[in-house]
């Protein structure tokens, strides 16, 4: 796991403990700007918070930067110094005499301050039940390289083994990567050990421990919804957001909650409760023997089987929404009820926990452009009259997204700390 201090360029502990002052300062005027390695657990209060808010939202002018850390210019500029001497921050042209960077008609314009996101690079992997899908991305979460690994053998070992290769492999279309981070549809609770994965039949795996012995690398674990939601909280739609819910539909349909900033989680986290959740008493029955609950209504393999019950013949799930798309009366009647199961779902996740915005993912998500009539009908059927419109955003759903939310995992926490 990642210690708080924890750094690749410092290298003896009593180096890791030094103050920020302390730091090397940032090259002569002319001099090529390298950010340093060192991890910003040590800071703390608003001197962390100006860091991170750079990084989510910047870059940002330090007047901007005050306003929304309701600090005073002396005391943003007082507390970014030490941040811009040591290299966390740097100064960056401003584009356009943007008013919130100063008005060069007025004088020389103020510089916005920024972090270099090519300064660190995470690894995010996605396990599922089959392959090991994997991303190499900057500190800004951007995919730089993207590969996937077929997992012959579900043992722990055999899985270390091919997660071990793929870090090798993506390692070598960058710099130094700084951290791994690794997401399972299942339980983690303490980033460290899979206490529970039904898809790879796993059950008190030390899989951090594993990885980082094969690797050398800091390695973080975490559920998948979770980890997808973080990336959508920190650099996608989610961010500068209050509240927000997400919904994701593939082999699994899981939900989770950003309320004022923070991800709701308890002891049940990763179990897919919302799979249990009944949408249509005339629906399939799931394999728990629950009647039209979200997991027989709106998974991927569950809605193939029963157009190919329907059809007479072996369909997955994109010729489903092709036949559907084609006119085929049996596909077009279940790709419908799919989609008012799951404008049923949203329309519940508005209604109970009233967000912002609904984001919808998954490798499933094409659902929604081929039947999304259905899903407004559903949504407004089951919403209040009176009540404001569900801000619902689509966002792609492929496994590159899954493995990204895998390494936002590891850039907070190298950024954030262990816990």
């Amino acid at each position: 796991m990642l210690q708080a201090g924890q750094t690749e360029g410092l290298s003896s502990s009593s180096e890791l403990r030094r103050p920020l002052a302390e730091l090397p300062h940032r090259p002569a005027e002319g001099q090529p700007v390298t950010l340093l390695t060192a991890n910003w657990t040590p800071l703390s209060g608003a001197s962390h918070a100006i860091a991170l808010d750079v990084l989510i939202n910047g870059p940002l002018s330090r007047a901007e930067l005050a306003r929304r850390l309701d600090l005073s210019a002396g005391s943003l500029t007082r507390l970014a110094r030490p941040l811009v001497d040591a290299g966390l921050l740097v100064e960056v042209e401003t584009h356009n005499g943007d008013a919130r960077n100063g008005d060069p008609r007025l004088g020389r314009p103020e510089k916005p301050l920024d972090v270099v996101p090519t300064s660190h690079h995470f690894i995010g992997i996605k396990l599922t039940g089959d392959t090991a899908y994997g991303v190499l991305t900057t500190l800004r979460a951007e995919v730089v390289a993207s590969q996937d690994l077929p997992l012959i053998d579900a043992a722990p070992e055999a899985v270390c083994a091919v997660i071990a290769e793929l870090v090798a492999r993506l390692s070598a279309h960058g710099p130094t990567v700084t951290a791994v981070g690794i997401s399972i549809g299942g339980q983690a609770p303490d980033h460290a050990t899979v206490l529970a994965a039904p898809f790879l039949r796993w059950h008190d795996v030390p899989l951090a421990a594993m990885v980082e012995a094969a690797t050398g690398l800091p390695t973080v674990v975490e559920n998948d919804v979770i980890a997808l939601t973080e990336a959508e909280h920190w650099f996608g739609a989610g961010r500068g957001l209050g509240r927000f819910a997400v919904i994701t539909i593939g082999a699994g349909v899981g939900f989770s909650l950003v309320i004022r900033g923070h991800l709701s989680r308890g002891l049940d986290a990763g179990l897919g409760l919302v799979g249990h959740v009944p949408l249509d008493p005339a629906g399939p029955v799931c394999f728990a023997g629950h009647r039209g609950c979200s997991t027989a209504m709106l998974t991927m393999p569950s809605i193939a089987a029963s157009a190919s019950v329907a059809l007479r013949r072996q369909v997955d799930y994109d010729e489903v929404l092709d036949l559907a798309l084609a006119g085929d009366p049996a596909a077009e009647r279940i790709v419908a009820d799919a989609a008012r199961a799951l404008g049923r779902l949203i329309a519940l996740a508005a209604n109970m926990t009233m967000p912002e915005r609904v984001v919808l993912s998954g490798e499933g998500v094409r659902l929604v452009d081929v039947a999304r009539q259905h899903i407004a009908a559903a949504i407004a059927a089951d919403r209040d009259p009176a009540a404001s419109p569900v801000d619902f955003d689509v966002r792609r759903g492929d496994f590159t997204q899954w493995a990204r939310g895998a390494a936002v995992i590891a850039i907070q926490t190298y950024v954030l700390g262990a816990d």
